[in-house]
């Protein structure tokens, strides 16, 4: 196979429809995401059923829109890539569905791509189209709603980074509650809206992250695992013990009501302990993700450190890491937030290295709800 290929790349695991054209895993010629967080809002979390019927609406326009937005037809791509795990099961089998429809229909090869492999790809890809190119090998933090893991990440064979397939070793995961999950059950308490990850972000501007002490989880066993059950519960505990909170709590579910209000929106709503209790809060989470994530990067004498995934968009954690990295003399990556979250983008540029080596697949593809990288 030729080394300069366009791939199409589709993505349904959760809660965005979205497809991409990328070149040579390093260009991307067009991205194009529909959320369904307006969908979801009301329910404060992603509803499975909900988003599967959301994909099947949207899937069809948003590949013409991604083609077109590349100035291609089907018959001038190179091969369609989809992610088939891991995710919601009915959400994964639109796109997988779709993506082996076209593959016949066009004849073009299909290419599976794991979720979380296309997360480690996105900062690669951000990172060459600046002209950067991460050393490995290097740790991989991808932190979401769905996911917190640790990945160590080494190039197979010798070549260009976004031309050979990776070889991954976990080193260690979340036991309970993902990192996003957490700032999303957190908001609900707190009446912040969902997502919760972006206005707990932006509130901590205005709190103090030392007036509220949160526990630093302790790992028995693997000392690289996270746990965010224990910080979540804490909150929990703490709105308990102060009750005077309540009445503020009420005043904004009453504003918020199903619709989104932003941080400054919130702002007014929120007194100086619910502000000091989100800043403490993300102060305790993004340094456990820190500590935790470059502490494997020395173990493992790691060149580089990449942080993907939906929260990898967090102001305070991308500060932290680069401070922390700097110091320690550890190149650290991100993808723009843009890339951050769900995007087709990332699948089409993981699928390019297993284009290259033959890694096909064909009808007998099919959706994986639980699909490990390693």
């Amino acid at each position: 196979m030729a080394r300069d290929a366009s791939i199409l790349g589709i993505e349904s695991s959760c809660d965005e429809t979205a497809a991409a054209v990328v070149r040579n895993g390093r260009t991307i010629l067009s991205s194009v995401v529909a959320s369904q967080i307006d969908l979801h809002r009301k329910y404060g979390g992603v509803v499975p059923e909900l988003a599967s019927r959301e994909h099947l609406r949207k899937i069809v326009p948003v590949v013409r829109e991604a083609l077109a937005g590349a100035g291609m037809a089907l018959a001038d791509v190179d091969a369609v890539a989809v992610t088939n795990g891991p995710g919601l099961i009915g959400a994964l089998l639109v796109g997988v569905t779709y993506a082996k429809a076209l593959s016949q229909a066009g004849a073009k090869p299909l290419i599976a791509v794991n979720h979380l492999e296309g997360h480690v790809r996105a900062v690669i890809l951000e990172a060459l189209g600046e002209g950067r190119e991460p050393e490995l090998p290097a740790v991989c933090l991808i932190v979401s709603g769905g996911h917190t893991v640790l990945y160590s990440v080494r190039a197979a064979a010798e070549g260009a980074t976004e031309a050979v397939p990776f070889q991954y070793a976990r080193l260690g995961q979340t036991r309970d509650d993902a990192a996003g999950e957490a700032y999303d059950k957190v908001a609900k308490m707190l009446a912040l809206g969902y997502p919760g990850g972006p206005v707990i972000d932006q509130l901590a501007l205005h709190g103090d992250p030392a007036a509220i002490r949160f526990g630093e989880p302790k790992m028995k066993g693997n000392p690289y695992d996270f746990s965010f059950s224990g910080i979540k519960t804490a909150v929990l505990y703490h709105l308990r013990k102060h009750p005077e909170l309540e009445p503020e709590i009420r005043r904004r579910r009453d504003a918020l009501g199903e619709k989104r209000l932003r941080a400054q929106e919130l702002l007014p709503l929120c007194g100086r302990h619910t502000l000091n209790l989100v800043a403490s809060f993300q102060r305790a989470v993004v340094s456990d993700l820190v500590s935790r994530t470059l502490a494997s990067a020395e173990q493992w004498a790691s060149r580089s450190v990449l942080v993907s995934g939906g929260v990898a968009a967090n102001r305070e954690l991308r500060e932290t890491f680069e401070s922390e990295s700097a110091r320690r003399g550890i190149k650290v990556f991100f993808p723009s937030r843009a890339l951050s979250t769900d995007n087709a983008a990332m699948i089409a540029a993981a699928a390019y290295p297993r284009l290259l080596a033959g890694e096909l697949t064909g009808e007998e593809l099919n959706a994986e709800a639980v699909l490990p990288l390693a």
